[in-house]
């Protein structure tokens, strides 16, 4: 009996992390990074102490409920970077990192460095920016990007995605699709030759107050 107990407290220990950083993903990817670290142990059904054995620091929670999409962003920048077709690198760059703001606001306030917590994602940040500039004048170089792009319009476009969060969970994906499809038109130097390709489908939306459409 003795010799199991060890093993079952550090079964019972596995089992609070997964359900705390579950809880995590949920919390902060709804709520952002002002989420309460007490609302997090609340939603994984374990005590604040509980939590803080495991993540004494928001930071270092942050941190580990966010690696998969760290790792995501690195392989999106590394597959645009090794792309052959600079404007086909630009292109899908700019789709990966509004789809993964998309799914998690905790992730776009963490990667945008918006609040203290999330400071360990500024290399992150910088890593994308410095891609983002390789990849535009590649872009520019075969005239398929407007001259004018300059990497504050990536940021400006990020601010604007943003926005996308107060959108319901379940139209968020569809309209960060979309929007990053007029955002690549704009950057685009001239129109596409013979049919454009045809836009993502338009999301249901209203405004907040508004009618319901029939």
């Amino acid at each position: 009996m003795t010799s199991r107990l060890p093993q079952t407290v550090r079964s019972d220990a596995r089992d609070n992390r997964a359900r705390i950083l579950d809880a995590a993903r949920a919390v902060f990817g709804e709520e952002g990074l002002s989420a309460p670290m007490r609302e997090v142990a609340r939603h994984a059904g374990v005590g604040p102490a509980t939590l803080y054995r495991h993540f004494p620091a928001k930071q270092a929670l942050i941190a580990e409920t966010f690696a998969e999409q760290r790792r995501a962003c690195h392989a999106a920048v590394r597959d645009a970077l090794s792309d052959p077709d600079p404007w086909h690198g630009f292109r899908s760059l700019i789709e990966r990192i509004c789809e993964l703001h998309a799914h998690s606001r905790g992730f776009a306030d963490a990667f945008m460095t918006a609040f203290p917590e999330a400071m360990d994602f500024a290399a992150d940040q910088e890593q994308t920016l410095r891609a983002v500039g390789e990849l535009a004048r590649r872009a520019q170089e075969t005239g398929q990007l407007r001259p004018g792009f300059v990497v504050d319009d990536l940021i400006l476009m990020l601010m604007a995605h943003r926005g996308l969060q107060g959108t319901p969970r379940a139209a968020r994906a569809t309209a960060s699709r979309r929007f990053a499809a007029y955002v690549i038109e704009a950057f685009r130097a001239a129109p596409e030759t013979g049919a454009p390709t045809p836009l993502p489908p338009a999301p249901r939306l209203q405004l907040t107050g508004s009618p319901s459409t029939p």
